[in-house]
């Protein structure tokens, strides 16, 4: 394994964010894409974002933006709020 190889640490907000009543599913994957459950409805959102400190961009896969801000663990989305799945206090992801 070369220094090139050496595996790097997720980022922390890589993972699944939930609304409190588990209706909005958001998933950060490790490869900058995001995928956004709403209800029965997988996949209801897609596209990429960024990370600058604790603040994120996204950009749908139709063009459309929003931003987010991650402040004491809780991911601020335009109007959601998102918590960690599966954290104390927080709702486990609903069926699908």
């Amino acid at each position: 394994m070369t220094s090139n190889d050496t595996p790097r640490t997720p980022h922390p907000y890589i993972g699944m964010w939930v609304t409190a009543d588990g209706f909005i599913r958001q998933e950060l994957l490790p490869n900058g894409r995001y995928d956004e459950a709403r209800g029965n409805r997988a996949s209801a959102y897609t596209g990429r974002y960024t990370v600058t400190g604790s603040h994120i961009d996204y950009v749908d896969d139709t063009g459309f933006t929003a931003t987010g801000d991650v402040r004491n663990g809780v991911l601020f989305h335009e109007h959601l709020v998102l918590y960690r799945e599966g954290e104390l206090n927080t709702p486990v992801r609903a069926a699908r």
